[in-house]
C-alpha cells in the first residue's frame, strides 16, 4: 500500500487518509476519491490530500476485518459478525452465553502484523443477547494478503459461544440467629435472567443439615441454589453435609475469586448445585457470577479450570462485607 500526499489531479479512485471539510459538509476519511469528491475539495481550497493507493497483493480494509471475523467465530454458533465499516467488526451474542475464547490463538493471529488486531471480552464472560463479543479493526486502509491469511490461519476457531443448558432454578436460602433472610433473593434472580434463565422458587428453611437436605431433596428447578444464612467454612460445613445427605455429591468448595471464595459445587443427580456465600446477597461482580455463568452453561468446571480463576480474580471490595480486605 502506498500512503501520502498527492496532488489533486492524481488522487482519483485513492482512499482519502483523512477527513476534509467542504462545502456540503465533511468529506470522511476512507471514502474512495471520485470526480465529484475532488471538484468539492479543490473548491475548498485543497490542492492536494493525503491518501492511501491499494498495490497488488493488498486486501481493502473492510475486506480484511470481515474475513478475519468470520474466520475467527468458524464453526461457533450464536455469535453474529456485524457489516465492516472503516475497517472493523463486531462479533455480537445472539443469544446469552458465555464466551469461550482460545487465548493463545487469538494471540497469534494478534502477533502477525501491528496493523491486524483482535480484541476479546475476557474468558468465560457472560454476555445477554447484543452484548459484543470481539472486535476486529484492521488500522490501515489494507493490509497484505500474506499477512491476513496467516492471522486469518491463526485466529481459526478461537471463538465459541456456550449457551445456557438449563432454563429454571431453585434457590433455597437458610435461616440462623440474627441471619439476612430472604435479602439478596433479588439479586440472585438477576442474576438468572442475564442467562435468560427464570428463577420457579424459592424456599425458605432453618440452617440445620437435616431441613437443608429435605428441600435440596424436594428441589424442583434445573439448578440448585443454596444461599446460606451463615458462611460456609468447611466441605463438611452445614450446606455441603446436606447435599450429601440429599443423595447429592460435593465437586469442589472454593474458588480463587474475591469475594466469592466460599462458593461451592455440587450435583444431586444430573442437576448442578452451586452453594452461594452470603456476598452474594449484593448484586456487584462477584465469584457467584463466574461460577453461575459456567455451571448454566455447562463449561470450564474441572479443577484446573476453576483453579485459574485466581489470576483476574480480585474483584472491587464490597463496602457491606463484614471482614474487609482492609480492616
Amino acid at each position: 500500500m502506498r500512503f501520502g500526499p498527492v496532488p489533486l489531479a492524481e488522487a482519483e479512485g485513492a482512499i482519502l487518509a483523512h477527513s476534509e471539510r467542504v462545502a456540503e459538509g465533511r468529506l470522511r476519511k476512507g471514502v474512495t476519491l471520485e470526480r465529484a469528491h475532488l471538484d468539492a475539495l479543490a473548491a475548498a481550497g485543497l490542492r492536494e490530500v493525503t491518501v492511501a493507493r491499494l498495490e497488488a497483493g493488498d486486501v481493502h480494509e473492510d475486506a480484511a476485518a470481515r474475513r478475519l471475523a468470520l474466520a475467527l467465530r468458524e464453526g461457533a454458533e450464536g455469535l453474529e459478525a456485524t457489516r465492516a465499516r472503516m475497517g472493523r467488526v463486531n462479533l455480537l451474542a445472539e443469544r446469552a452465553g458465555l464466551v469461550v475464547i482460545d487465548r493463545a490463538a487469538v494471540d497469534a493471529a494478534n502477533a502477525v502484523d501491528p496493523v491486524i488486531t483482535v480484541a476479546t471480552v475476557a474468558p468465560f464472560h457472560g454476555l445477554r443477547a447484543g452484548g459484543m463479543a470481539a472486535t476486529v479493526k484492521i488500522i490501515a486502509y489494507a493490509v497484505p494478503e500474506t499477512a491476513l491469511a496467516r492471522a486469518e490461519a491463526a485466529a481459526r476457531g478461537a471463538m465459541r459461544f456456550a449457551t445456557p443448558r438449563y432454563g429454571t432454578a431453585t434457590l433455597i436460602v437458610t435461616d440462623s440467629v440474627g441471619g439476612p433472610g430472604l435479602k439478596g433473593v433479588d439479586a440472585i434472580a438477576q442474576r438468572l435472567d442475564g442467562f435468560d434463565m427464570t428463577l420457579t422458587e424459592t424456599r425458605r428453611t432453618a440452617h440445620e443439615i437435616d431441613a437443608l437436605a429435605e428441600a435440596i431433596a424436594a428441589a424442583e428447578g434445573d439448578v440448585v441454589l443454596i444461599l446460606t444464612g451463615s458462611a460456609t467454612s468447611d466441605i463438611r460445613d452445614t450446606a455441603p453435609e446436606a447435599l450429601r445427605r440429599a443423595g447429592g455429591e460435593v465437586t469442589r468448595f472454593g474458588i480463587p475469586v474475591d469475594p466469592g471464595n466460599l462458593s461451592f459445587t455440587g450435583r444431586l443427580g444430573t442437576r448442578p448445585v452451586v452453594g452461594l456465600p452470603g456476598s452474594a446477597r449484593s448484586p456487584v461482580l462477584h465469584g457467584a457470577d463466574w461460577v453461575l455463568g459456567r455451571v448454566i452453561c455447562d463449561v470450564g468446571l474441572s479443577d484446573s479450570e476453576m483453579a485459574a480463576m485466581g489470576v483476574g480474580g480480585l474483584l472491587k471490595e464490597m463496602p457491606s462485607r463484614p471482614s474487609p480486605r482492609r480492616g
